[in-house]
């Protein structure tokens, strides 16, 4: 009987050792989703992150698949709501596109109010609690990267010398908080997908466009717009989020990995970035430009009458209009922790 006990007992264990070298033979597989495939985040970053480096750095214990949006035929505006109910297992977007959810993801961006990377950067690291807690709440996902497209500006089909041709033009933005900067301006706020703005341009639907310098220049605005007004009025700022049920069936080393992983990606982010607006710029408006043709669109600078102009529609009118969206306990929570940084405050007129 003793025996017996004795062979059952290292079946058992044999079986159990059978199954932990199984689960460890089997890979973890990561269904992703980027952002636009033709640019610097997704085929520099996102992508060979996902395809190629996790694997690498984790001896094959995590295997990621990545397309991005652009792609799939995804407007981006979906994204979370996917990886919430598990298409995708992680997903690269703009909060902007999530914010019609809950004005909390527009916060880390809120248009003009930032004017340097470094003090974005500050701002993204104050607010990232308060996004991880609304990822978690809203789609059931973990918030773990923070990073930013190059600067917003402006790209108009027609002439702009200043902020104030701005005055009844039809602009195209992705975010609200892009909304009332243009509609602080003067202009007429439109909604268009990125993939559809240059026939947009085309046809008059819109008179500008906004998105990012590198942006603008490798989707080849310059053949059809005329003018770069380089106001800065955001940063594109992105996130990366897994879906919380994926995350939790990953183990605490095979966490601990990831996060390394992504944390040294997201550094590396922020650095191409830093250096993108200044070869886009050369590039789009007939300078020096390595990357591909040169465009020939007209640099348009800002006066100092536009920054103080833009810092008031920034004070008067996109931080008040925010603070009426998000509500008292939201806009308190931004004064303790962006405010702070910026030396500002979010108050709802």
């Amino acid at each position: 009987m003793k025996l017996l006990k004795t062979l059952a007992a290292g079946v058992g264990l044999a079986a159990m050792l059978a199954t932990a070298t199984q689960a460890a033979d089997k890979p973890v597989t990561v269904k992703a989703v980027g952002t636009w495939g033709s640019l610097t985040n997704y085929q520099k970053h996102e992508g060979p992150f996902w395809n190629d480096h996790i694997s690498e750095a984790t001896g094959g214990q995590i295997v990621g698949e990545i397309r991005p949006q652009t792609e799939l035929g995804l407007k981006g505006f979906e994204i979370m709501r996917l990886v919430k109910n598990g298409v995708f297992d992680y997903a690269f977007g703009l909060p902007g596109y999530v914010a019609a959810e809950n004005a909390v993801f527009e916060g880390a961006d809120l248009s003009s109010l930032t004017q340097d990377i470094e003090t974005q950067r500050k701002v993204a690291e104050a607010y990232f609690p308060t996004l991880e807690k609304a990822f978690a709440e809203i789609y059931n996902a973990k918030l773990l990267q923070l990073y930013p497209f190059p600067s917003q500006t402006l790209w108009c089909n027609g002439e702009v010398s200043g902020l104030d041709d701005l005055n009844g033009k039809k602009i195209r933005v992705y975010a609200t908080t892009l909304g009332d900067f243009v509609e602080g301006a003067g202009g007429t706020s439109v909604t268009v997908p990125f993939a559809e703005v240059i026939p947009a341009l085309e046809k008059g639907v819109v008179d500008c466009g906004i998105t990012g310098t590198m942006s603008a220049y490798k989707a080849k605005w310059h053949q059809v717009a005329t003018h770069a007004y380089t106001l800065r009025v955001g940063w594109g700022l992105a996130f990366g989020a897994m879906n919380m049920d994926k995350w939790n069936s990953l183990s605490p080393d095979q966490q601990a990995t990831l996060k390394k992983e992504l944390d040294t990606l997201t550094d590396a982010m922020w650095m191409e970035t830093a250096t993108e607006d200044e070869v886009a710029i050369s590039c789009i408006t007939g300078g020096a430009c390595e990357i591909g043709e040169p465009g020939a669109m007209t640099l348009v600078s800002p006066s100092d009458a536009d920054l103080k102009r833009r810092d008031q529609i920034a004070s008067d009118v996109v931080l008040a209009r925010w603070a009426e969206r998000c509500g008292e306990e939201c806009a308190r929570n931004w004064n303790d922790t962006v405010g702070s940084i910026l030396g500002m405050k979010a108050e709802a007129k």
